[in-house]
């Protein structure tokens, strides 16, 4: 793989960011469940949730070793072909310089690295790292830097975790980061005050949260759905199995996607 070839998918990645239309990308965790996403004609981005392929290999959330994320990742890139992938790499580990090469390595062009609420200054540090090691290698990377403010809160007061989210933001967009990630049951005040404060932002949906259709409106660049789209696929699959111990049967709606 080019380093043209993973630049082009980059920058186009970037561009989906900065379009005034909100990118929404359906999380995937292997490669089936990339497929059944790359088949629909609305797909212009790949997003992979970290939890969801922890879980996928029996981790917990935040344990899984990067050698193991990235072997999957890789394999849902291959499936992906000129479609950005943007890989969660938890909280960059330990040498987040080292872990964008490696992603470049496998074709990722974007990431989630999340700053689990580390001192700013050493928060902005990673943030820089990251983004100097994919320039290095002539790569616009799309890192979208997650802040941690309102998820880690603790029983602060909202307010606080507002103005720290809005602190810690502009501060990745200036050490290089192309989005800011806030993740939280976020209402349309608060989403409105971190647009204005940070710029360009990225949400979660989550249930009882806005649409994607509202939060676009209020000048959000990209909204993912974590590990929720797992939980989905994984109720479903409860369901049908419950079903079938009561002498049910597979449903005919069923289409052969895998």
């Amino acid at each position: 793989m080019t380093n043209g070839s993973l630049a082009t998918r980059a920058r186009r990645l970037r561009d989906l960011h900065a379009a005034p239309e909100i990118l929404r990308v359906v999380n995937v965790w292997d490669v089936v469940s990339a497929k059944a996403v790359l088949a629909l004609e609305e797909t212009r981005a790949i997003a992979t949730a970290g939890h969801s392929i922890a879980a996928s290999f029996g981790y917990e959330d935040g344990t899984i070793p990067l050698e193991t994320t990235l072997d999957m990742v890789g394999r849902i890139v291959e499936a992906a072909g000129d479609v950005p992938v943007s890989a969660d790499l938890d909280d960059g580990y330990e040498d987040p310089a080292e872990t964008v090469r490696r992603a470049l390595g496998v074709g990722i062009v974007g990431a989630n690295m999340e700053d689990r609420l580390r001192p700013l200054d050493e928060s902005v540090a990673r943030v820089a790292a990251a983004v100097r090691a994919a320039e290095a290698e002539g790569v616009p990377f799309a890192l979208n830097a997650r802040t941690d403010a309102f998820v880690r809160a603790g029983q602060r007061p909202a307010e606080e975790s507002l103005a720290d989210a809005i602190e810690r933001g502009r501060a990745y967009l200036d050490a290089g980061a192309d989005v800011v990630f806030v993740p939280g049951l976020l209402d349309a005040e608060a989403t409105a005050a971190l647009v204005e404060g940070i710029g360009r932002v990225s949400v979660i949906g989550l249930p009882g949260a806005l649409t994607a259709g509202e939060f676009e409106k209020l000048g959000v660049a990209r909204i993912s759905y974590g590990p929720l789209t797992q939980a989905v696929a994984l109720t479903a699959f409860q369901d049908v199995a419950k079903s079938l111990y009561a002498d049910g049967s597979i449903p005919s709606t069923t289409r052969p996607l895998n």
